[in-house]
This record gives structure tokens, sequence and C-alpha cells, in this order.
């Protein structure tokens, strides 16, 4: 007896129909059904943030959400900032300030950041780093991240 479910999920502006069992989290069904890699398995315990997705907005570990609880949601995923070639104004600041290393934990960072941006879209310092605190970088001293995110922050009309 089959304990799959049908579900559709809507990534990134797009409805995807996909058949999970119970206990798929969204971090699975994205990567494994749906070929969406930008989420990365990190600790699989929801404190490294290398799987944050944005779920209506509000960002969440895709290893600790049930894809079938995320029927009816909007999902975002890294894949989804970029306008085609054109990168997200974070993004192009992650670039240019040099904010990506190993690239591991960088898709739950800049979502992270389009949420903080969303909610307060003039964030003091102290606030980015608070909205950053959730998502580990094992490379860096988040300077260069953080710098990346004052610097969209700025130049934003």
């Amino acid at each position: 007896m089959s304990t799959q479910t049908d579900i559709s999920l809507t990534i990134n502006g797009a409805e995807r129909a996909l058949s999970v069992e119970p206990w798929t989290t969204l971090l699975d069904a994205m990567r494994d059904q749906l070929g969406l890699t930008g989420a990365k398995r990190g600790c699989n315990q929801g404190v490294c943030g290398a799987c944050t997705v944005l779920r209506d907005g509000r960002p969440v570990r895709g290893c600790l959400s049930l894809a079938i609880d995320c029927a009816g949601a909007e999902i975002a995923t890294v894949e989804g900032l970029s306008d085609g070639n054109q990168l997200a104004a974070v993004q192009q600041a992650f670039l240019d300030a040099s904010a990506v290393q190993c690239g591991f934990c960088t898709p739950g960072m800049l979502l992270v950041v389009q949420a903080l941006l969303r909610e307060n879209p003039r964030p003091s310092i102290d606030e980015i780093r608070c909205g950053l605190s959730g998502n580990l970088c094992r490379c860096s001293g988040y300077r260069k991240i953080v710098d990346a995110v004052a610097a969209s922050v700025t130049s934003a009309p």
C-alpha cells in the first residue's frame, strides 16, 4: 500500500505537482523531485540555515518543513531571485562585495536578506547582523556579507 500523497506546491510563482510521502521534507521534495538544488542540506537540524527558503515571504528551514504542509503556500527559492540574466539587487551586492566564498550558505543568506529588506528596507548594521544571525557561514567572518547587505540598502532607490 502506497503512502504517497499528491500535492501541488507553488514555487517561484509556478505551480508544481508532485507525489510525496508524509515525512518528505520540503528540502527533499525540491532537490530530489523538482531539481531545485539551491537550498542545501547542512546540519539537517534547522540550525545552520543552508536550507532556508521563503514560505509566504518568511524564512523557514526546508529540512524541518514537511512538503505536505507547504501545499497552498508560496515558496521562494534562490533560483527565483534573478529575473533571467538580471541578478536581484542583493545578489549583485554579494557579488560586488566578494561576499561569496564557497557558496554553500549563500542561497539561505540571500533569502533571509530578501525577507529582512521586505520588512525593513533600511536596516541598520545591527539589524542586518541580527537578521543574518540564524545563518551560519563557515568560510567568512561575515564582514563582507554584512557589507554587501549594507551596500544593497544604500544603493536602493
